[in-house]
């Protein structure tokens, strides 16, 4: 099973989850002021070694706007947003100087959806810069760690959202993720990480980094949470043309406890050639306990999938420079003083803006160039529909596909800081979901190198229900429950 788990400076929490808690508050065995009084005692003893949050809302203010939730489903518990999604009670930063002082006149659906069922902004969980990154460092807010070690990045770009769920700073927090970045960071810190179908929860809100790509996600410690704020969040919003008309069923009350009669592909060569021996090896043992909780274990050979990280990475870029061509100093934030509009644009956005931020612009602007878009952007355009068409045609035969999360547990902090390549091989694993608008998720899978090592499911368009059915019956598996 790996090495045991050891904490850095960061002791482990009491085990809490949405599902206990609403279920202690029925059975009168936990009040939300003794919930809050927990939280926060937890986030005065870690934070300043995790660093997870941008900004807090006042607990005293959460007691006082919790007392007239009590009737609702969520029951007034505090939840953590990642500081790209608006909120009006606090800022939205995106981790950027350029957004320092922005208040958003407005919520996104996925926020107004959760207040609606009785749940509570409890704060903005840090992020790489307009979520750019594998490691929560490339905030103008300092990076974030991991708080089973605290000299290791927490993955990224959501690492704020999955050290705060990690460390018991938060029962659960919303993330994004265009290319891994709910799942990544929930892999190295040990949480369930959701990534659903393309247009299943809206966007509105959410500030844009690659439009085609971004999408919510969850972070929860347990996947009985992730399926049960699904249900709150997910389907159609007429403000997001991009959303899905569908039926959203009921997940929480349809996971299962074995894999009986299920096929599930492993990209076998696709994985063999990117991890260590610990990690191949847990890899193996995944598969040994899906066989033993009945499924069909199918090697598969998906060639696109090699193509799948350059053709992420060209498009995010393409559509990172589009987006962020917005913020120009004139609008969001106090504008440079200069003599002309140029000057004025140019000198906002050289000093307000990080250096990954700009290395994406700039990529992004070069493919998208007279005489560069048919050498770079339509070929990853090409890759994209052949990455997308390998997966539609895998999951012909299969069920489910089953990879680790992330190529390796969290490495150092800066380790990979002058190597934006090596950075760049943390989504290997996620970006082919991404791609084809697919849901995953990530969920504990044991340890390498002493460190969480996440486990990945993928499954076809709008099927939810059969991944979280699945996911739970593999965590109750690599627990031990089963």
């Amino acid at each position: 099973m790996g090495k045991t788990l050891v904490w850095v400076q960061v002791p482990p929490p009491a085990p809490v989850t949405v599902t206990d808690a609403l279920a202690s508050f029925e059975q009168y065995r936990l009040t939300l002021p003794q919930l809050l009084d927990d939280l926060w005692s937890r986030i005065e003893a870690t934070e300043s070694r995790v660093h997870a949050f941008v900004s807090l809302a006042d607990p005293n203010e959460l007691l006082d706007a919790g007392n007239n939730l009590a009737s609702l489903p969520l029951r007034g518990i505090p939840l953590a947003v990642k500081d790209n999604i608006c909120t009006t009670q606090l800022h939205t930063t995106c981790g950027s100087r350029m957004l320092e002082s922005y208040q958003s006149p407005f919520e996104a659906t996925c926020v107004n959806r959760l207040r609606a069922a009785g749940a509570q902004v409890q704060g903005k969980t840090n992020l790489d810069e307009f979520a750019m990154g594998s490691s929560t460092e490339h905030s103008a807010w300092g990076p974030t760690r991991n708080p089973f070690d605290c000299t290791r990045s927490p993955g990224g770009s959501s690492g704020g959202s999955a050290a705060a769920v990690a460390a018991g700073e938060a029962l659960a927090a919303l993330g994004s993720d265009s290319g891994g970045s709910v799942r990544q960071p929930a892999s190295v810190c040990g949480v369930v990480g959701l990534r659903p179908t393309y247009g299943l929860i809206s966007r509105w809100g959410l500030v844009a980094f690659a439009s085609s790509l971004d999408t919510i996600g969850l972070i929860t410690s347990s996947v009985p949470d992730c399926a049960r704020l699904l249900e709150f969040i997910a389907g159609e919003d007429p403000r997001d043309s991009t959303t899905v008309n569908a039926d959203i069923p009921p997940y929480s009350r349809t996971l299962r406890c074995d894999l009986a009669g299920l096929r599930i592909g492993v990209p076998a060569e696709y994985i063999g050639d990117a991890v260590g021996d610990e990690a191949l090896a847990r890899t193996a043992h995944w598969q040994k306990l899906a066989r033993g909780l009945g499924a069909q274990i199918v090697e598969l050979n998906i060639p696109a999938l090699h193509n799948a990280l350059p053709a992420y990475h060209l498009l995010a870029s393409a559509e990172a420079a589009a987006n962020l061509a917005r913020y120009d100093g004139v609008r969001y934030t106090p504008r440079s003083a200069a003599q002309d509009m140029l000057t004025s644009i140019i000198t906002s956005r050289a000093s307000r803006l990080g250096r990954e931020v700009k290395r994406r612009i700039a990529l992004g602007t070069l493919v998208l160039s007279a005489g560069q878009a048919e050498q770079y952007y339509d070929k990853a355009q090409h890759a994209r529909a052949w990455v997308t068409d390998g997966l539609r045609r895998a999951f012909h035969s299969v069920d489910l596909l089953l990879t680790p999360t992330s190529p390796t547990p969290a490495f150092p902090l800066g380790a990979r800081d002058t190597d934006p390549v090596a950075m760049y091989q943390s989504d290997l694993f996620t970006a082919p979901a991404s791609l084809a608008g697919v849901p995953a998720i990530s969920i504990p899978g044991g340890s390498v190198d002493g460190l969480p090592f996440g486990l990945q499911l993928i499954a076809p368009r709008l099927e939810e229900e059969l991944l979280l059915g699945a996911a739970h019956a593999m965590e109750l598996a690599v627990r031990g429950d089963l």
